[in-house]
């Protein structure tokens, strides 16, 4: 029970790192489950607010080969625990086995009772409520003291905050997700046309990988107009609605896109050449389907939510996939600066792969910030955050990625002169010294 209950712990605190808004009414089934601990769904509340759980088709049995004789219903039911509780809690469980007792979270002073198994009606139906007294971020879980018991039921989870009457079901510290999603959106959709318009002003120089990069912008800019909508579902209803849909679509098409235009602008491949190398080919090869495993890891940590068996299954696969996108889109970017040092050797265009390598660092080094910033430093900073401000990781994280795509978008723009392409006879001269020195960066 103690591994139990410390495995509970990290559950929720990976709970903290999700970014999708969830839906806060949720029917979840639970079919031959022998865990002794489910962790369901975890709120921010407001005094006053209101946590309950209703079952339904409650069915148990005692495997073949267990010790057990029979299944008690008392000793398996629901509580909600405050998240800064947790801690005391482990230390009971801990305190148990350390002198040779059992501990069950049923019975934990800590936790606010919902109800037991034992107290269902005959047909296998029940439910239970708690009203929220303090302020706090509390978590549903279903608890069975007894060991191999396999349990089979429909458990619906609702949980809300009162405000003027009104029912309010998003978490206290994600309330201004809706504005805050539809400020991003309306951002993007300026960025889109303020891109549409320099493209047209410079079409003689515009090239295919504009277009993508358009695309990209109209993808973002469509994620967030679901993500305000989804949240704002979400707070009035419990439910998106089907906007969650959109979203995780949307979200496949921008994160392939933006790994696309990483690898394109990267290598200065659409700029420079006509076609692809071979080998930044095989890393879009990689990427692509890798986001097609990614999104479909992030729909189910979304929509299962962290009573599935394989919550955390899939939360580590996410993790691993977008660890190995990250890595990929970098190969590229290394594979022009070592090419541009060569060629700086024997073409005697000093001044032009001077300033092409001074770009493909700068480049890098934004890219290996952006992505540090929005997989590590966020998520370390989530972890530490109030619940009462987790949507300061939204802003955060909008905030990054938009500093980061006016970053690419305006040094990739199309004009005549780009740094990629044209460089002026009277600086060769001037650069040529300077280009020699440049072996010290180094990645």
């Amino acid at each position: 029970m103690a591994a139990s209950v410390s495995l509970l712990a990290a559950a929720v605190a990976l709970l903290l790192l999700l970014p999708v808004a969830r839906a806060e009414v949720k029917t979840t089934p639970i079919v031959g489950d022998a865990r002794p601990v489910i962790l369901f769904e975890e709120f921010g509340f407001k005094p006053g607010g209101v946590a309950g759980v209703s079952v339904r088709g409650v069915s148990w049995r005692v495997p073949e080969g267990s010790q057990l004789q029979a299944a008690d219903p008392g000793l398996m039911g629901f509580v909600l625990i405050s998240n800064s509780l947790f801690f005391q809690i482990n230390n009971e469980s801990e305190y148990a086995e350390a002198t040779g007792g059992a501990f069950c979270p049923l019975t934990s002073k800590y936790a606010l009772p919902l109800f037991r198994l034992k107290d269902i009606a005959p047909d296998g139906n029940g439910k239970g409520s708690v009203t929220i007294d303090d302020d706090d971020q509390y978590t549903v879980l279903f608890s069975s003291c007894q060991d191999g018991v396999e349990v089979t039921m429909d458990v619906r989870t609702e949980m809300y905050n009162v405000r003027g009457g009104a029912r309010e079901y998003l978490p206290v510290g994600l309330l201004p997700l809706p504005g805050i999603f539809a400020a991003a959106s309306a951002v993007y959709f300026a960025f889109l046309c303020a891109w549409a318009w320099a493209c047209a002003r410079h079409r003689a120089t515009a090239e295919r990988i504009h277009a993508v990069m358009g695309a990209l912008l109209l993808f973002k800019a469509l994620k967030l107009a679901c993500a305000a909508e989804d949240s704002w579902y979400v707070e009035r209803t419990g439910t998106p609605h089907g906007w969650d849909v959109a979203f995780y679509v949307f979200g496949f098409f921008k994160g392939v896109l933006l790994f696309t235009v990483i690898v394109l602008t990267g290598p200065g491949g659409s700029f420079l050449k006509p076609y692809l190398q071979e080998r930044e080919k095989k890393v879009l090869m990689i990427i692509i389907p890798l986001q097609v495993v990614e999104n479909i890891a992030s729909a189910v940590i979304g929509e299962t939510g962290p009573a599935g068996r394989d919550w955390l299954a899939w939360n580590q696969v996410f993790l691993l996939v977008d660890v190995i996108c990250c890595c990929a889109v970098f190969f590229p970017i290394i594979w022009s600066i070592r090419n541009l040092r060569e060629a700086s050797k024997t073409d005697g265009k000093a001044a032009r792969n001077l300033q092409k390598l001074t770009l493909f660092k700068q480049f890098y080094l934004v890219v290996v910030g952006y992505l540090y910033f929005t997989r590590i430093a966020v998520s370390a900073f989530a972890a530490v955050l109030s619940y009462r401000y987790q949507w300061v990781v939204t802003v955060a994280m909008e905030a990054a990625s938009l500093a980061f795509y006016i970053f690419v978008f305006y040094n990739f723009k199309p004009v005549e002169r780009n740094p990629y392409l044209y460089v002026g006879d009277d600086e060769e001269e001037a650069a040529g010294g300077q280009l020699e020195m440049e072996g010290a960066f180094e990645i």
